[in-house]
């Protein structure tokens, strides 16, 4: 019994046990006939919004104020670059991924020279960022629309072991999330920032080291899911990082990362992002208007929230 009420304090639980009620309502509405394409539509469009939102978490576990509002932008640059770069050759699928690389630190310092050059607020500096960044992207696309190269394309749509390869990506990334919050000394310095900026700078930790690379990690990230978006999806679109925008932000919140800062949740990004998209998948099943999904995925988000702070009695 202990062991159940030690489970079910973590706040990372609620966001799977939503997830898990939204995907069986969906099954039980079809009478089970959607079972496994379900399962693996979730798997993979939940990866994307993983590895953003992995992002997301290491910058918002710095503290109050810290966000990054140039995740949409920086997906649709990379993928818009690197697709071009590489131009369908499979010989040149190196360079497209240090294509990516790059847009991904190069952001990511742009972001971080704001914030501490300028002495911009965080939420200011990327938002700004994003705007240059968008519009390099316009410039650079010029409305044409690039296929990846046939092997990407082909990595991207496949499955191993029965599991989408984009989901065994974000899992792969999620693990190395989980051993620099867990385990690394990284993880320990930003979890300490965020509880306690001045105590941590009279401790020794390189604040302004640890948040710059903090940033450029975010973008890091937020480059590699446009990567990945824009070979599965067959090609890079100007708006493709739109709506990960509050996507990133909700599945930290839903996935019990502390708002405040000093505590990241790697295992709730996973369940908050499976929710997410499970939830619009049932209210599509259930034939509900747009207005209506809006409405009802407001509500839910706003239960599994409240269900995920609450706090044990005794």
């Amino acid at each position: 019994m202990s062991a159940l009420r030690t489970l079910f304090a973590r706040p990372w639980i609620w966001a799977f046990i939503a997830a898990f009620a939204v995907w069986l309502a969906t099954i039980l509405f079809t009478g089970g006939a959607s079972t496994l394409g379900l399962t693996q539509a979730a798997l993979t469009f939940a990866s994307f919004s993983v590895i953003v939102g992995l992002g997301q978490m290491f910058v918002i576990t710095l503290g109050p104020g810290n966000i990054d509002l140039s995740i949409p932008a920086t997906m649709t640059l990379a993928g818009t670059v690197a697709l071009k770069l590489m131009d369908t050759d499979n010989g040149l699928i190196l360079l497209g991924l240090a294509a990516t690389s790059g847009i991904g630190i190069a952001v990511g310092v742009a972001n971080y020279a704001l914030i501490k050059l300028l002495r911009i607020p965080p939420i200011i500096a990327t938002l700004s960022s994003s705007f240059i960044v968008q519009s390099t992207a316009i410039w650079y696309n010029r409305g044409i629309r690039i296929k990846p190269p046939g092997v990407l394309a082909d990595f991207a749509v496949a499955s191993s072991f029965g599991i989408p390869n984009v989901a065994l990506v974000a899992l792969a990334v999620s693990l190395l999330a989980w051993v620099l919050l867990e385990k690394g000394l990284y993880g320990r310095w930003v979890s300490a920032i965020g509880q306690n900026l001045r105590a941590a700078r009279l401790a020794g930790v390189p604040v302004d080291g640890v948040r710059f690379a903090t940033y450029v990690l975010c973008a890091l990230l937020a480059a590699l899911a446009g990567f990945l978006l824009s070979c599965f999806s067959g090609g890079a679109a100007l708006n493709m990082g739109a709506e990960y925008l509050l996507t990133s932000i909700a599945v930290v919140v839903i996935g019990g990362t502390a708002v405040a800062g000093g505590f990241g949740n790697v295992p709730g990004i996973w369940g908050a992002s499976l929710f997410l998209f499970l939830v619009v998948s049932m209210l599509n099943t259930y034939g509900a208007s747009a207005g209506v999904r809006l409405l009802l995925t407001g509500l839910i988000i706003i239960a599994v929230i409240i269900a995920a702070s609450r706090k044990p009695a005794g």
